[in-house]
């Protein structure tokens, strides 16, 4: 199904920072944070068992519980599966988002894409979420950035795997949407062509935003528009670089990214609009972006984000940063004729 018949707006919560994500959340602060989004009229809620190894989707369930389950819509993830059995979570494995978790829950993380774990990595999220159904389910990181070189052979065992039993899932009605959560083109890029098991939605998490945008452009952008498949985008902040925060791509910015950073800063003081404005709106600007979902900890961000989507922002500003390179000379932009 087209998934913004089922929308309520265009931003929505992503949860990752829920799952303690470089920091220990205390419990109060992580459930006021939800309700912030609630009472600023966000129904989009999204989680995974990857934050915090079940921490996000267990304290989304709870602070979700008292709503009812129709007023909103609830997607989560498939590909890891959360253990009894404990480790160490400074001492995982994740390829490039090495410690990204390290404050959340202890419990052992299995990576499985097959089918059966599928089903069964559902059936602990709709516990741990406290609901009886899900309306999007992504499939999680099969990417570069997680597996390196090995990551086409993950792709494949979802391929014929988690794909397969999410699109008999659509096709019953259990679920209205399926595709891939990832924060790379490629898979996305691939998954377009399949023959079978066609998602109908993807998150691209951090690749289009006003900082990193070319090569979603280039290979993925324009093609998810042609066949129907929705765009929703994560990380439109980049990890918090374009909110005031330091980081890139889940770690430290680098002097070049700062320094870009700092250009645009300069352009949008000139202008007097914010750099939350230009990011969110500069997102949602592609005809395939459904939604933005920006991560949120503090009970006061959710507030700031939607007042970014709604400032006004002159087109000078936007044409400024096409002049300066900031932004690619096809990106679509949000400008007001």
């Amino acid at each position: 199904m087209n998934i913004r018949t089922v929308l309520q707006g265009k931003i929505g919560f992503g949860s990752a920072p829920l799952g303690n994500m470089f920091r220990n959340i205390p419990e109060e602060e992580a459930m006021a944070t939800v309700d912030a989004a609630w009472e600023q009229g966000i129904r989009y809620f999204d989680t995974a068992p990857f934050y915090g190894a079940g921490l996000a989707e267990i304290r989304l369930g709870e602070a979700l519980s008292t709503r009812r389950r129709e007023d909103y819509l609830l997607s989560t993830k498939v590909g890891r599966l959360i253990m009894d059995e404990l480790e160490d979570p400074v001492a995982r494995d994740l390829g490039e988002k090495g410690g990204l978790f390290e404050f959340g829950r202890k419990n052992k993380l299995v990576n499985d894409y097959s089918a059966d774990a599928t089903l069964r990595s559902i059936e602990q999220s709709l516990n741990r979420l406290k609901t009886d159904h899900l309306d999007i389910v992504y499939v999680h990181d099969i990417a570069q950035d997680f597996y390196g070189d090995e990551w086409l052979a993950q792709f494949e065992i979802a391929r014929t795997g988690a794909f397969r039993v999410l699109t008999r899932l659509r096709e019953e009605g259990v679920i209205k949407s399926w595709g891939l959560g990832v924060n790379r083109v490629e898979p996305i890029e691939i998954a377009l062509e399949l023959e079978e098991a066609q998602p109908d939605v993807c998150l691209l998490a951090g690749r289009y935003t006003l900082l990193d945008h070319e090569r979603a452009l280039q290979r993925v952008m324009n093609d998810a528009a042609k066949k129907n498949v929705n765009i929703i985008v994560g990380g439109p902040y980049s990890s918090g670089i374009l909110a005031g925060g330091t980081h890139f791509e889940y770690q430290e910015a680098s002097p070049e990214i700062i320094s870009k950073v700092e250009r645009i800063k300069n352009i949008a003081q000139r202008h007097q609009i914010s750099i939350k404005a230009a990011a969110l709106q500069f997102s949602l600007a592609h005809p395939s972006v459904a939604a933005v979902i920006p991560g949120a900890s503090r009970p006061e961000r959710i507030a700031e984000d939607q007042a970014a989507l709604n400032e006004v922002i002159p087109n000078a500003f936007w044409l400024e940063l096409r002049e300066q390179k900031l932004v690619t000379h096809d990106a679509p932009l949000p400008i007001n004729n």
